[in-house]
């Protein structure tokens, strides 16, 4: 049976890791999200985990230890001694797979209790959710199905029993042979981890989402967040910018009547009441870069007008130019607007002019202003560059410390926040930064006792009392480094780029190989792997999302920036 895979399988992802998301992607078909059909990889091979509202596991045990061959977002290939394992997806509900002598297959709700056998299937019913599975078995084949009642399920899973799963696999990797190919070994697997979770993080269209549409991850978050459907795209565009379009014009098709973007949006139409990062304009021009669709760019002007109007009139209480996030009062979630919900930078929950949210505003403003220009709008793009401009000079003039070599927050009316942010490296991203000052943030960059830490750059200062493992006070973020490298490259700092980009391939590859999934965010020090990393709060043994959130896995962000680091700086 490998023997017809094998062209479809060079360098593929083949590590089995516990957390590692398996689902049906929206790149293939339909999706349901409210069903909660999403697998991950259980604790011990080969099981999988399906996050329903009563779990399931579908335990798949061999005698012997196999070898895995195949292990992206939607296919499971192993090697035994009595034959080909292959598991693989034919709809978003429905499992269909291999099963040689010898390896058992077996259905139960988590924990113990065992599906009943109804002939001629295994089925687990629950009362108080109306859902069902269904698992089918024959002729060493197998079939692994949900329905929202018994009979659904067995339905399915008995014309599941009827596909040929080696073609099912074919379909769910053709995507591989259309991405770029690295002459790494070992980086192209790595590139190819970093496309199958996005592949599985990618959803069709269901309720509220009237377009295809992304997430952070299946779970635990599963629903569609701002900047973070953003960063998204960028690894998107490599391949199907077309897609990662739709991606931005689902976000901006939450747009509430007073132009409010939302930070949050689910398939059931509920609405978060902040916002988050300014990004979409930037998303908007890089996917025109990419895709150079003119209706897009048509689509999207009016919103994101609307959208940055609304944030200079709504998060600017002293009025002098610069934004200030909402800080909310739970101590685990300060400022979830920020996107960085747990920093020190909020402790004290101070209103904050604040570096990032006022550099996001210029950049998005810029990127306006590029958009009106290729649209024929002249005076618009001359205002919104005018705007970009007189903001990027207040938070020059504002919120540079010139004793400390460094931006900083600065208390609304008051004195610079004592926090050293690695948001303080983001006015790199702005055209106008002083050669001075580019200077002075690459020796902060590269300084031990504040940013050059094992695997940089901290998203606090090492030297910050509230520095820890735990997410925003300390660890390293993927997109966060994107974002100096993108920054460090602007201002032909090309050598520093290149290094900061080369270190977190490594590192996010290192503990790929160790784990088998992508980390959300990792340890600065390199002292503590992911797994035991704390978030909002120390983590809690055995893994279980349920219980408790750790450094989450399969994370999207991690992935399509690393793909974009792969590819841009390989």
């Amino acid at each position: 049976m490998f023997v017809q895979l094998l062209p479809l399988a060079t360098n593929l992802p083949d590590i089995w890791g516990e957390g590692a998301i398996f689902a049906f992607s929206g790149m293939d078909g339909d999706t349901d999200t409210a069903s909660g059909f999403v697998a991950t990889h259980a604790a011990e091979p080969y099981g999988l985990l399906f996050h329903t509202p009563r779990r399931r596991c579908l335990d798949i045990t061999l005698s012997e230890p196999g070898t895995p061959r195949i292990a992206t977002g939607d296919v499971l290939a192993v090697d035994t001694a009595q034959g080909p394992l292959i598991v693989t997806f034919s709809a978003w509900h429905t499992l269909v797979g291999i099963r040689p002598a010898g390896v058992g297959v077996r259905l139960r709700f988590e924990p113990g209790e065992d599906a009943r056998w109804v002939d001629p299937i295994w089925l687990s019913e629950d009362s108080e959710t109306p859902d069902a599975f269904a698992l089918a078995e024959g002729n060493g084949r197998f079939a692994l199905a949900y329905g929202r009642s018994a009979a659904e399920a067995g339905e399915r899973a008995q014309e599941g029993l009827k596909l040929d799963p080696a073609r099912e696999v074919s379909k769910r990797l053709s995507l591989y042979q259309t991405l770029p190919r690295l002459n790494d070994p070992s980086n192209d697997r790595l590139l190819k981890k970093c496309f199958s979770v996005m592949k599985v993080n990618t959803l069709a269209p269901e309720g509220a989402m009237p377009d295809h549409w992304s997430t952070p991850d299946r779970v635990p978050h599963r629903d569609m967040w701002l900047w973070d459907s953003v960063f998204h795209t960028f690894g998107m565009n490599h391949i199907k910018p077309r897609l990662a379009w739709k991606f931005i014009k689902s976000v901006l098709d939450t747009q509430r009547a007073d132009g409010m973007i939302p930070h949050q949006s689910s398939v059931a139409g509920r609405r978060s009441g902040i916002t988050q990062p300014p990004v979409l304009a930037w998303g908007s021009w890089e996917n025109y870069r990419a895709g150079r669709d003119l209706e897009a760019l048509e689509y999207a002007l009016p919103r994101l007008v609307r959208y940055l109007e609304w944030n200079c009139a709504n998060r600017d209480s002293n009025g002098n130019g610069l934004l200030e996030w909402c800080v909310e009062a739970d101590e685990r979630c300060r400022s979830g607007e920020s996107g960085m919900d747990n920093s020190p930078r909020f402790d004290a929950a101070p209103a904050l002019d604040a570096v990032d949210f006022s550099v996001f505003m210029a950049n998005d403003m810029q990127c306006l202003a590029r958009i009106a220009a290729e649209l024929g709008d002249d005076a618009a793009a001359t205002r919104w560059a005018q705007r970009a401009a007189d903001l990027s000079a207040t938070i020059h003039h504002k919120l540079w410390d010139a004793e400390a070599g460094f931006y900083f927050d600065r208390q609304v009316d008051g004195p610079f926040s004592p926090v050293r942010a690695a948001t303080g490296f983001l006015p790199l991203l702005l055209d106008d930064t002083p050669a001075g000052r580019v200077e002075a943030l690459v020796e902060m960059l590269e300084d031990p006792a504040h940013f050059d830490t094992a695997f940089p750059v901290p998203s606090v200062s090492v030297s910050d009392p509230a520095f820890s493992t735990d997410m925003w006070r300390g660890p390293t973020w993927v997109n966060l480094n994107y974002l100096i490298v993108l920054g460090l490259a602007k201002h032909g700092r090309r050598k520093e780029a290149r290094r900061l980009a080369a270190k977190t391939i490594a590192f996010v590859k290192k503990y790929y190989e160790a784990y088998g999934v992508i980390f959300e965010f990792f340890d600065a020090k390199d002292e503590t792997p992911p797994v035991a990393c704390d978030r909002k709060g120390p983590r809690i043994a055995p893994y279980d999302t349920r219980v408790k959130m750790d450094s989450i896995r399969d994370y999207h962000w991690s992935a399509a920036l690393t793909a974009c680091l792969l590819l841009d700086y390989r």
